[in-house]
């Protein structure tokens, strides 16, 4: 495995961007990874390893994140004229949202660097600020499918998919986001295996169990029917729905409901929702089948039926097509292992 950085060739400096909002198990996650390659079997502990990756802040010293835990910011923007990659981790937003503006020397000093050739990468809601600089405009982007909406509206202009685990854009490929969460995983494989190599790439994922997320994150995502609309009437028809959505006929029983022409209720319900009714209905059947996947044991086709389903093959067809997965898949992947669900010590009670 080729894990050092080739004699005669410099380390690539990685600035690993910290500020108060930060979430520190992104931003420590991406400092040990990157910074393993002297620590993994068969290293050559002479050769320089291929990432020199230092956080970098406003200024140096002790900086508390978001979680209350205080990192070291090693190195200042001031003090850096030059960098190779630039990693902005996860932020949490607080209820009123992303405060835009909080951070302009910062948002100068990446623009600066990108004109230099740095790239610009995004962990998770790290976007946030990233977006502040201008240049994702009109780049396809993901974000954590959490803040997809106030990201939206914060940021119109730049196209997200929140589906997407990672998205690289730019006209030299150099404008990089990932998606939810621990989709930082990705990103630094994918950093990993773009400069050093897929074999590399591969034994860093090996050595700390990292995952790629080859079906994406639609399977991750709960759906939650947008109530912010202001048109009461819908509102009264969903909060119906909520409770109802597996009868039969529900379009037809909640345009009765209403007292609204059926043109009218379906032109307002999808104005206000951006689903029209029957999309919602089935968005919330499935919602119901995944969560019945991951807790019971019931079969599928039972499933289908408790949510609104008369035909399996038909509600099979439509759960993959929601989710990327279809329904044995998603509940390999997401129901509770055995271990878990068994309180400690009963399996030894049963021997």
């Amino acid at each position: 495995m080729t894990t050092a950085t080739p004699p005669g060739t410099r380390p690539l400096h990685v600035s690993l961007i910290a500020i108060s909002d930060a979430a520190i198990s992104t931003l420590s996650g991406i400092f040990d990874v990157m910074n393993a390659f002297k620590f993994l079997p068969g290293a050559a502990p002479e050769s320089p390893p291929p990432f020199e990756i230092e956080i970098v802040g406003l200024e140096t010293g002790p900086l508390e994140l978001a979680s209350g835990l205080p990192v070291t910011v090693q190195r200042s923007i001031d003090s850096l004229t030059t960098t190779d990659i630039i990693i902005v981790p996860s932020v949490l937003l607080p209820p009123a949202g992303w405060e835009k503006h909080r951070y302009p020397a910062l948002t100068d000093w990446f623009t600066a660097m990108h004109g230099r050739g740095a790239l610009l990468c995004s962990a998770c809601s790290g976007l946030f600020l990233l977006a502040e600089t201008g240049l994702f405009d009109g780049m396809d982007s993901t974000v954590h499918y959490g803040f997809a909406r106030p990201f939206a509206e914060a940021y119109p202009a730049v196209p997200i998919h929140p589906e997407q685990v990672l998205v690289v854009s730019g006209r030299h490929e150099e404008l990089i986001s990932s998606g939810a969460s621990m989709t930082w995983h990705d990103l630094v494989l994918y950093l990993i295996g773009r400069y050093v190599g897929v074999s590399a790439s591969l034994e860093v994922a090996r050595f700390f169990a990292l995952q790629w997320h080859q079906d994406g994150l639609t399977p991750y995502v709960v759906f939650e029917g947008r109530m912010d609309h202001g048109d009461t009437a819908i509102r009264t028809a969903q909060e119906w729905l909520s409770g109802h959505f597996s009868v039969a006929g529900p379009v037809e029983e909640m345009i009765k409901r209403a007292g609204l022409a059926e043109r009218t209720f379906k032109r307002r319900f999808t104005r206000a929702t951006g689903l029209a009714p029957i999309a919602y209905v089935q968005r919330l059947r499935v919602e119901d089948a995944k969560r019945r996947l991951e807790r019971t044991e019931a079969s599928v086709d039972d499933i289908s039926w408790q949510v609104g389903y008369e035909d399996p093959a038909f509600f099979r067809r439509l759960f993959k097509r929601t989710t990327g997965l279809a329904p044995g898949a998603y509940r390999r992947r997401f129901q509770i292992p055995d271990f878990v669900r068994t309180p400690l010590g009963r399996a030894d009670k049963t021997r």
